[in-house]
């Protein structure tokens, strides 16, 4: 029986992570990552089987790395405010090193049906609901409900990276310029969430 060498389905993979996420190209066909991995497309077929298994994978694996940040820093023992500013301070890195990664994820979702994993909700993220409650019973954030206060963070964390080839060209700011925009945003995003 012949041995899988992973290196090259890892390149692979990889490949088509860097091409999705980090380039914007969501219609790469499977020649387009072979030639870019450097490798035949016959073994993108060999490793995966097809377009859509690899698409699926690298989906699937995209959205457990997410929620595996995410989990470390809300079980962290940090307070509050400097748990939610750890969490800006991640999530805008992995935005800025794959600024196309959400983008793919809801495209994903909404063109090809892929479906997150059924599961309750996380005893991690009903314990950070309860840190955001009592942030707001102690007044130092602004009063809403503890899920509003994680669609606001995300929203503010998100939306201008998903807009960003727009803002751009509406705005007529180069790339340098936007990412210096996106870190003063970290500081906007905490004065918008807290007292």
């Amino acid at each position: 029986m012949a041995i899988r060498d992973t290196g090259t389905e890892q390149l692979i993979k990889d490949t088509a992570k860097r091409m999705f996420f980090a380039e914007g190209k969501f219609n790469a066909t499977t020649k387009d990552i072979a030639d870019a991995a450097g490798v035949a497309r016959t073994v993108i077929n060999y490793y995966f089987r097809s377009k859509d298994v690899l698409f699926q994978l690298v989906f699937k694996e995209a959205m457990e790395d997410t929620r595996k940040k995410m989990d470390e820093v809300l079980v962290s023992a940090l307070p509050f405010k400097k748990k939610v500013i750890k969490f800006i301070d991640i999530f805008s890195a992995d935005l800025l090193e794959f600024p196309y990664k959400e983008s793919f994820l809801i495209s994903e979702i909404n063109t090809n049906g892929f479906t997150l994993p059924d599961r309750e909700q996380s005893p991690i993220l009903k314990q950070f609901f309860k840190e955001i409650q009592q942030a707001v019973d102690k007044g130092e954030v602004k009063k809403m409900l503890p899920i509003n206060f994680l669609i606001n963070l995300f929203a503010f964390m998100a939306y201008p990276l998903l807009t960003r080839p727009l803002f751009k060209h509406l705005l007529d700011i180069n790339e340098i310029k936007f990412e210096h925009l996106m870190h003063e945003r970290k500081k906007m995003i905490i004065d918008m969430l807290f007292v």
